[in-house]
């Protein structure tokens, strides 16, 4: 009898009447809303404007669950369109499935398309939402445990994985909970990401490329325990041929990045305000003009008169000669 073990809930999913409350839509929900709220006060602090990483993350979001369930459906596409499936079950994101890999690809082109529109550099905004990311994610993962998926080996250490159900070929047993494992150190990364950028002033995407590599180190031998069907290439899973391609790209970015833009960026987002005071000196402009071209007319005025005066003056004198 085990002493001890994490235990699955029996269901992944509350009806509230007809609406479904699924754990792991809420898990991915809540991770959003952490992450946005942690890069809005990290954007903040680097001179940007309350409002703006949300604004962004309006793009980015949507992009990134596209991307995510793009990347799961592709590389898992046995479990969609083989015999016997039902593919319109690749659209049940729901039952879980979002590759990590495709989520940040995918929304980083979201996230362009907003920075482009908000006139902001991507990389300051990526390094904001860095450690809300990894939050995000730690947050993420425990709606695998809702769904009672994504389990490691089997293992009768005190905090085993209690598996009950038997469906899509599971087999009820205590496994390593590789879920939990991928949770803490996601949030170990996002406390290491917030230490090093006030450390060493990380700026120009670096504190995301830290992100990004120390993500795929635990990731490696956290894929590397996980039993569940993957496609292998020379004795490795893919995914573990993703965390290290990607792993390389993050830090050869961080390496060059450090060298070509050393420091950190002096200004995150423009300033309407400044924008509004310089037009605010064009007029101030228009109106000098305006006076130095009323000037003229006033000069001329002037002189009129005086001839007026002077002939005036004349005729005076012109009658006073008769009179003597």
């Amino acid at each position: 009898m085990e002493l001890a073990y994490i235990p699955s809930p029996s269901r992944g999913v509350i009806h509230l009447g007809p609406i479904p409350l699924r754990g792991y839509a809420f898990c991915i929900i809540i991770g959003v809303f952490v992450a946005v709220w942690l890069g809005n006060k990290r954007w903040v602090a680097r001179g940007g404007k309350v409002g703006t990483v949300a604004d962004i993350a309006v793009w980015a979001v949507p992009f990134g669950l596209v991307g995510g369930r793009l990347y799961h459906v592709i590389t898992d596409y046995e479990l969609y369109f083989s015999e016997g499936r039902d593919w319109v079950d690749a659209f049940k994101v729901w039952q879980g499935g979002l590759g990590i890999w495709g989520a940040i690809a995918l929304g980083a082109v979201g996230a362009w398309i907003g920075c482009r529109r908000r006139g902001i550099p991507l990389p300051a905004w990526a390094d904001a939402l860095a450690p809300g990311i990894a939050f995000a994610q730690a947050i993420g993962r425990w709606g695998n445990w809702f769904n009672q998926e994504l389990y490691g080996r089997e293992t009768h250490l005190p905090w085993a994985l209690h598996i009950t159900s038997s469906t899509d070929g599971r087999v009820p047993g205590y496994y390593h909970p590789t879920f939990l494992y991928e949770s803490l150190w996601c949030v170990g990364v996002g406390f290491l990401v917030i230490w090093a950028d006030r450390r060493f002033k990380l700026g120009h995407g670096r504190a995301f490329a830290l992100y990004v590599a120390s993500y795929c180190v635990g990731r490696g031998w956290i894929e590397y325990m996980r039993v569940d069907d993957a496609h292998h290439f020379l004795g490795l899973r893919l995914n573990d041929w993703t965390a290290m391609i990607v792993f390389l790209l993050a830090v050869t970015y961080f390496v060059i990045s450090a060298k070509k833009r050393p420091g950190r960026e002096e200004i995150v987002e423009p300033d309407t305000e400044t924008d509004a005071d310089a037009s605010g000196g064009d007029t101030d402009g228009d109106d000098s003009a305006a006076t130095a071209e009323d000037e003229p007319k006033e000069d001329a005025d002037a002189k009129e008169a005086d001839v007026e005066n002077e002939v005036d003056m004349k005729k005076d004198e012109a009658e006073s000669a008769k009179k003597g």
